[in-house]
């Protein structure tokens, strides 16, 4: 996983350099263009529907609310967000996209138990499922407000018990579900190829193995990165 890591952030490192030499990928046309009387119905429709790939790196705040108090981390626990994505024109004549991809994002959270402080990390490797508009305020800067989910898969993490000096694998009969889902949300801003954006994870699944409680995960998080 380090190793995977240490490779991705050596390639985004690259990126400005692929930014500043690459090929502008193609943008649609403003809506003052596509109601003007010499562009067609034929005419725009001949051009191709956007497509554009992009790199992210940033970072989240996750807690985790859970009905256990051993489990409820109700504080702040910083982890890192890395991903690739693929965006997909929806329409010739609205600039709607749909947006997925891969993220490894580190979830997790902290509490105290009995007076003892525990820690415990969340990893998972995420799917998100997501509905974009852009709005141009400028030739090259858009607003990207987006709504959808995410769908996760827990891949490693350790729980911390502070107070007898114990760690255990956060993914266990005693600890949480691997799988997790929920409602994804925020908006992007780019800048020619440079893209930012925050949003937050609204997890809904329940990641409890206790039939009688329910753990819900919550991420705030904020990305860098570039779309080509």
């Amino acid at each position: 996983m380090k190793r995977i890591m240490i490779a991705m952030m050596s390639l985004l490192l690259t990126l400005p350099m692929m930014a500043q030499y690459g090929r502008p990928r193609p943008r649609p046309l403003p809506h003052a263009y596509y109601s003007h009387s010499r562009y067609t119905t034929t005419s725009y429709r001949s051009m191709p529907l956007d497509i554009y790939y992009g790199l992210r790196i940033g970072g989240a705040l996750s807690t985790v609310n859970s009905d256990d108090r051993y489990l409820d981390g109700g504080s702040f626990r910083g982890g890192l967000n890395l991903g690739a994505v693929i965006g997909f024109q929806l329409a010739y004549n609205a600039p709607v996209y749909f947006e997925t991809g891969l993220y490894y994002i580190e979830k997790g959270g902290e509490g105290k138990y009995e007076g003892s402080k525990f820690t415990y990390s969340l990893n998972y490797l995420e799917v998100p499922l997501l509905m974009k508009y852009s709005i141009d305020v400028a030739p090259v800067v858009s607003i990207q407000p987006f709504l959808g989910a995410f769908v996760s898969a827990g891949i490693d993490g350790k729980i911390k018990d502070f107070g007898y000096r114990e760690a255990y694998n956060s993914f266990n009969n005693d600890g949480f579900k691997r799988f997790d889902a929920g409602l994804r949300t925020g908006c992007g801003v780019q800048v020619d190829h440079f893209y930012a954006e925050v949003g937050y994870d609204l997890g809904l699944a329940n990641i409890s193995h206790d039939n009688f409680d329910t753990s819900h995960t919550g991420s705030l998080f904020a990305t860098l990165g570039v779309n080509f």
